[in-house]
């Protein structure tokens, strides 16, 4: 990557507001696989993952509009967005009021995004380029959000025990779906749902239903729909 994630990002992208929150900017892209194409050349990597940070997924238009309608949900506490990708999550939780956030990411061209995004935004947001996951214990911080990180079987079978482990040790969790196939309908209890218009035709449909839930039992201070 000689010119680096942030020039890449900028070159490949426009800043243009997210449909559904316009309150918020991103650098998003129009079309994924020519991105994806592009993404490839530039690391040498015919394996590189697909840019899912240069688009606005349907869990995170729905985490998005449930802090812009229910900033008490992370007001004054310390937030992780997981698997932040634009960090759209992460830009909607400062917007409320958060005390801090952290936007975890393992691909380095998302943390350029994360980074133009929060200052297009003018929200601060700190990146944490690696796997939450991978740590033993939960962070120390209040709140967890994962907007669209079920999408696949052996990433779900990875975070799912650890946003259980989390919110077992005292984190309000807010999961963002639009109901793949991977959500744990019967550990959730449902808060808010959405009809979200995402940014990527690699959707079924242009104009989905995505919901925000927590697990069943949670003490969460997010309270209900």
């Amino acid at each position: 990557m000689p010119r680096g994630p942030r020039s890449f990002v900028l070159r490949h992208t426009a800043l243009r507001a997210v449909p559904g929150v316009e309150a918020v900017r991103l650098h998003l892209a129009d079309d994924v696989l020519p991105l994806w194409r592009a993404v490839q050349v530039e690391t040498r990597d015919a394996d590189a993952p697909i840019p899912y940070w240069a688009f606005a997924w349907a869990g995170g238009l729905a985490v998005a509009s449930y802090l812009r309608e229910r900033p008490e949900a992370v007001a004054g506490q310390r937030v992780l967005d997981l698997g932040s990708g634009s960090g759209l999550c992460a830009i909607a939780a400062a917007a409320a009021g958060a005390s801090g956030v952290l936007a975890a990411d393992i691909d380095p061209f998302a943390a350029a995004a994360i980074r133009l995004n929060a200052r297009a935004n003018d929200r601060r947001v700190s990146v944490w380029l690696g796997d939450p996951l991978d740590a033993s214990e939960p962070p120390d911080v209040d709140v967890i959000l994962a907007g669209d990180c079920l999408y696949e079987a052996p990433l779900a079978e990875k975070i799912l025990p650890w946003l259980h482990r989390a919110n077992r040790a005292g984190i309000d969790v807010l999961i963002g779906d639009p109901g793949r196939r991977y959500l744990p309908t019967s550990e959730l209890v449902e808060l808010a749902r959405y009809d979200v218009r995402t940014t990527t035709e690699l959707e079924d449909l242009d104009r989905k239903q995505a919901a925000v839930f927590t697990f069943t039992g949670s003490d969460s201070s997010a309270g209900t729909a």
